[in-house]
């Protein structure tokens, strides 16, 4: 029997099959997301956000499973072997598979939340985003954890020299292990999943985070002192597998972007909301917060390691984000 014939009076059969009574439906395509930290904190709430969009845009069609996974370089190594579709993950770890994201975590590179952001959001942050497909990655869409701070449990931090022989946890991130060295610390990277537990036993004194992530994690049971540093801002970001959009209908793919946008804008609300209730809420469960942080100080200190990122990192890049303004 010809191809072209056999394959109608396949297809035929297939459709008759499907009308009987009692016939299998075909299974609801399922895409699966993984992320750190609880499902009620600003990284869970970008996934919950996508999977509501994007099962409502889609009339429910697709499945969306949410899962919480605190070992983000797990996550990205899943997403780029096709265990996961994909994952929210901060950026850490992200540089070890897409060298150019490092560029953002400079210490001191953005003036504010809504600089960071606009950078991101800009031509800049797209072309960063067009880098991962090289690395059998999709870059989405970018989403943050914010301005990280210092906490510790030993004293208070206000100079670069308070930091000197502090054991800190830090992100598996040259970057920030290159600042945290400058400044007289020990950083000690690990994954997140880690963190408590060597905040528990001492293996480090402290760690730097968002205040965000501090509080969803109750890290004042394990931390006396926060020092709001805004050391670096830490973007994080929505990967796929490059083949979880290509293999979607064409069009379903706006849907996508639509619930990728959607995730983004919760996430963003809920790092706002954070920051702005957060400082009251670890000194009420009894933290030290120390706001009177000499940044030039810390500036200065880092001065060494500014200079290797101009030579190592993309020095004319790194001038586009500091001289970055919003279009009038």
């Amino acid at each position: 029997m010809p191809l072209i014939r056999r394959s109608a009076v396949l297809a035929g059969f297939a459709a008759l099959l499907g009308a009987l009574p009692g016939a299998p439906a075909m299974a609801q395509p399922q895409i699966t997301i993984h992320h750190a930290l609880p499902p009620n904190s600003h990284t869970g709430a970008g996934p919950i956000a996508f999977r509501e969009a994007f099962e409502r845009l889609t009339a429910n069609r697709y499945r969306v499973v949410v899962q919480r996974n605190d070992n983000e370089r797990e996550m990205i190594e899943s997403v780029q072997i096709g265990t996961i579709d994909c994952t929210f993950t901060s950026t850490g770890p992200v540089g070890n598979f897409v060298p150019e994201v490092r560029i953002f975590d400079v210490p001191f590179l953005f003036r504010d939340t809504a600089h960071a952001r606009g950078v991101l959001d800009s031509d800049i942050g797209q072309g960063v985003l067009a880098r991962f497909n090289a690395r059998g990655l999709h870059g989405v869409i970018w989403t943050e954890n914010g301005f990280r701070h210092l906490t510790n449990s030993r004293r208070e931090v206000n100079l670069p020299a308070d930091m000197r022989g502090l054991k800190v946890r830090t992100m598996e991130n040259q970057v920030h292990i290159r600042a945290f060295t400058q400044l007289g610390a020990l950083p000690t990277p690990m994954a997140f999943s880690e963190l408590v537990p060597a905040l528990q036993q001492g293996t480090v004194d402290g760690q730097e985070n968002p205040i965000s992530v501090i509080v969803a994690n109750n890290l004042n049971q394990v931390q006396r002192f926060m020092t709001l540093t805004n050391h670096v801002y830490s973007p994080a970001v929505m990967i796929c597998g490059p083949g979880v959009v290509q293999r979607l209908p064409a069009a379903d793919r706006p849907h996508f972007m639509a619930a990728a946008r959607a995730a983004q804008e919760a996430n963003r609300a809920r790092v706002s909301a954070d920051e702005a209730s957060g400082v009251e809420e670890l000194r009420r469960r009894g933290m030290t917060v120390i706001t009177t942080v000499n940044t030039a100080a810390f500036q200065e200190a880092l001065a060494p390691a500014f200079a290797e990122w101009e030579r190592t990192l993309d020095a004319a890049l790194l001038r586009r984000i500091r001289d970055w303004r919003p279009a009038q």
